[in-house]
This record gives structure tokens, C-alpha cells and sequence, in this order.
């Protein structure tokens, strides 16, 4: 049989999509980890603390829509690689800034934030256009969830060693050694990652069944000679006039305002509200991200399951998302209980619930045009990222002014009902979106050129 034939380099290249996710979110998590102990080292308060927090953010959300063209123009092998060395070498830096002045310090800790940031901005919307390119769409579901899922990995696998190396080394150290383990694995990127045409491990058994399933396996193919390469700002509007679409933006600004609170201002409240030392911290904060991994997976594994037993792609993909956020409100819960387990149990049941409903990815790679994969990948995470933005600096201002995080998890837990109710009031049907090409030389394009094939 032809399937028993079959090589499986995809989930080699999707290994490599869940290794790369870890390293980023794991750099991203290196200033929580960090954060108390730099915290008194700068003498600095929870408000400035969020806003340098929020830096890397403002750079993210701005780098979404450059960086999605830079994709779709050179393809993702090139432009992920200089994007991991890049992140990884700023980084690095950070581990540095202890050596200036105080308020010195301060604004190059933000700088380089913002910079890690912008280096960054490709990276979901080039996981997005790989598993688009070498998975077929049944098998898509499962495969965004495992990337999307290393978000969780990295704090299981880093939190601990990130805090104990605070503890034992000081905060400076966690910078170094994270961004030089970046920087080897952009080397290791160019020599693994291929499209699939172009891989020399595959063969022609899996491209077939790839390309016969609805695997955009032709994204990264040379573009013809006079091609118009540049941002396709009319197809940009028609996603912006997209009801589904700004349902999905909604639902995964919201979904990102609680994988925030997680990476930036978590571990500050186990220390600072629940009184842990960093050390036990590390290993704490690790635990709800062990739920989180597990309920990632198991969320694209059940969505991918219902669409192969006939249900709908809207169904398949909508009732994870649904009742895994619904669960993620048992956070709040937390205001009401004094016994850290408890506090452990609802935070895990929170980041389990989390977990099971981050298939934005997922439904990117199902709606996105294929003309436009690596941009309608960046609009979608502009919106998303906003919330990295706007998440670490609200919670500071909320700490601030009550002096506790008690309504900074009701505001979080808010944001999960907010996504239920854009999928489910908002976004109707989820299919792949048909773009209209733009007049050409001031004449209206018929009805037969104005109509583009689904992948």
C-alpha cells in the first residue's frame, strides 16, 4: 500500500516547529522569571515593571504585518532563521544591562524587549504557513496544537531551570544562557527545514498525499519574474471586512490577554501575593503549564477527531475552543482560597482549559488565502499581540492601585468569556476565506478572475 510507503518528514519538520516555539517562549518568559529579582536590583515598581513587560509587545504587534510579507516574499526557511538568531542575540544582551545605572538600565532593558520583540514578529505566522505547506487539513488541527503547545513545554522544561539558575547565579545569568542556546538552533533550522517540494528526505508517496489533502505544498515556490511582491493592502481590507475573521482577531486578542497573564505577571503573584521564594516559584509556575501542554494537545487531537468523524470543520474546531475557555475562568477562584494546592489546582485547571482552546492557529492555517498565508498569519497575530501590550500594563495598574492581584484575575478571567462569545455569536461558519483580486489597470475584474479556488 502507497501509505506504508510514505516517509514522514513532516513531523520531523513539525518537531522542529515545537522546538523553535519553546526556545521563543521561553525567551519571552525570561523576564517574569527574572522579574522580582530585577525588580529590587533597579528599584523599580509594579507600574514601570509593566510597562517594561509590555516592551516586547508594542514591537511584536508592529513587526506582525512587515513580518508576514517578509514570509510570503522570501519564504519561511530564511526569514525564521535570521529571526531565531536575531531574538536569541538580543537576548543574550539583556544579561548585560545590570552593568548600567539604574534608570540606564531601565530603558535598555525596554529597548532591548522591543527589539527581542520585532525579531519575534515572524514567528507564529511562519509556523502557520509550515503547517499549512506540509500538513493536510485533517492532520492540521493536531499539528497547530503541538506548536502552539510548546508555549507551555518551555515553562515546564525552563521555569524551573530559570529560577533556579536566579537563585543560585542571579538574575543576569538567564539572559546568557538562553540566548546562546537560540543561537545554536538557528544553525541547526537551516541545516532541517525545506519546503516540502524542496526537502531532500521526502518522498513522492507523502508530497502526494500531502498536496492531494489540502497541503499548500507550492507557498514557497520562486515567484514568477514581475510578480507583484509587495504588501497586498487590498486583500488586507477584505480580512478586515471579514466577519469571521474579526471574530477569530477577537477571540485571539482575548485568548493572548490570559496566555500573558501567564508569562509575565504569573510568577511575580506566587511571589509577591502568595509569598514563595523565586526557587519554588520556578518549580510552581511549572506545574499549571505541565495542564496547559497536556490540554494543547489533547484540544487539536479532539478537534482533528471530530472533523474525521464527519462533524464540520465550524464544530470541530469551535467546541474545544468553547469549553476549554470556559474552564479557564476557574482562575478567579483562586480570590477565594488561602491553601497554595488550591491555589496550584485552579490555576492548572485554568491553564489545562487554556490550553484546550488555543486553536487560533489552527483556524488560521483553515481560513487563511493562500496567496497571502504569511500576511493573514500576521493580521491575525497584530490583533492577538495587542494583548501583550495591553495585559501586562493593565495588571500593573490594577496592582497599583488595589494593592493586590485579586482584580487582576477577574480581569483576566473576563477575557475568556469575552472569546467564547465572539465565536460563538461573531464568527459563524469557519472556511477558507476566497480573496477578490484587485482592479487591474482601473478595470473591474469579471466574475471568473474575481473567484479563486480554495486550497
Amino acid at each position: 500500500m502507497q501509505d506504508l510507503k510514505q516517509t514522514r518528514v513532516r513531523y520531523l519538520i513539525l518537531l522542529m516547529l515545537f522546538l523553535v516555539t519553546t526556545i521563543n517562549y521561553a525567551d519571552r518568559a525570561t523576564i517574569a522569571i527574572a522579574g522580582s529579582s530585577l525588580q529590587k536590583d533597579l528599584g523599580i515598581d509594579a507600574v514601570t515593571l509593566g510597562y517594561v513587560f509590555s516592551a516586547f509587545g508594542w514591537a511584536y504587534v508592529l513587526g506582525q504585518i512587515p513580518g508576514g510579507w517578509l514570509l510570503d516574499r522570501f519564504g519561511s526557511k530564511k526569514v525564521y532563521a535570521l529571526g531565531i538568531f536575531t531574538w536569541s542575540f538580543f537576548t543574550l544582551l539583556q544579561g548585560y544591562i545590570g552593568e548600567l545605572n539604574a534608570s540606564t538600565a531601565v530603558v535598555g532593558l525596554f529597548m532591548l524587549r522591543f527589539l527581542v520583540g520585532l525579531a519575534e514578529a515572524p514567528s507564529f505566522p511562519g509556523n502557520a504557513r509550515i503547517v499549512a505547506a506540509w500538513f493536510p487539513t485533517a492532520e492540521r488541527g493536531t499539528a497547530s496544537a503541538i506548536f502552539n503547545s510548546a508555549q507551555y513545554f518551555a515553562t515546564v522544561l525552563f521555569a524551573p531551570l530559570m529560577g533556579w539558575i536566579v537563585y543560585t547565579f542571579g538574575w543576569q545569568h538567564v539572559f546568557i544562557v538562553m540566548g546562546a542556546a537560540g543561537i545554536i538552533f538557528s544553525g541547526i533550522w537551516l541545516k532541517v527545514i525545506y519546503s516540502p517540494r524542496e526537502h531532500p528526505r521526502i518522498n513522492a508517496a507523502e508530497l502526494d498525499y500531502i498536496a492531494s489533502n489540502g497541503g499548500l505544498v507550492d507557498m514557497d515556490q520562486p515567484k514568477k519574474a514581475g510578480a507583484d511582491v509587495g504588501p497586498k493592502w487590498d486583500y488586507i481590507r477584505q480580512l478586515l471586512t471579514n466577519r469571521m475573521m474579526l471574530g477569530v482577531y477577537l477571540g485571539q486578542y482575548c485568548i493572548n490577554g490570559i496566555t500573558y497573564f501567564f508569562l509575565t505577571w504569573f510568577p511575580v503573584y506566587l511571589v509577591q501575593e502568595r509569598g514563595m521564594t523565586i526557587l519554588k516559584a520556578g518549580f510552581i509556575a511549572s506545574l499549571p503549564a505541565v495542564c496547559g501542554f497536556i490540554g494543547g494537545v489533547l484540544g487539536g487531537v479532539i478537534s482533528d477527531y471530530l472533523l474525521r468523524k464527519g462533524h464540520s470543520l465550524t464544530f470541530a474546531r469551535k467546541a474545544p475552543i468553547v469549553c476549554g475557555l470556559l474552564l479557564s475562568t476557574s482562575m478567579v477562584l483562586c480570590n477565594y482560597v488561602e491553601a497554595e494546592w488550591m491555589v496550584v489546582g485552579f490555576m492548572a485547571l485554568a491553564f489545562f482549559g487554556k490550553g484546550v482552546g488555543a486553536l487560533g492557529w489552527a483556524v488560521v492555517s483553515d481560513t487563511s488565502p493562500k496567496q497571502i498565508a504569511g500576511l493573514s498569519g500576521g493580521l491575525f497575530n497584530t490583533f492577538g499581540n495587542l494583548a501583550s501590550i495591553t495585559t501586562p500594563i493593565v495588571i500593573g495598574y490594577i496592582i497599583s492601585a488595589t494593592g493586590s492581584f485579586k482584580w487582576a484575575l477577574v480581569y483576566v478571567g473576563a477575557n475568556a468569556l469575552i472569546a467564547v462569545i465572539s465565536y460563538l455569536v461573531i464568527v459563524g461558519d469557519i472556511k477558507r476565506v476566497d480573496l477578490q483580486e484587485p482592479p487591474v489597470d482601473s478595470a473591474k475584474p469579471d466574475s471568473d478572475t474575481a473567484i479563486l479556488s480554495h486550497a
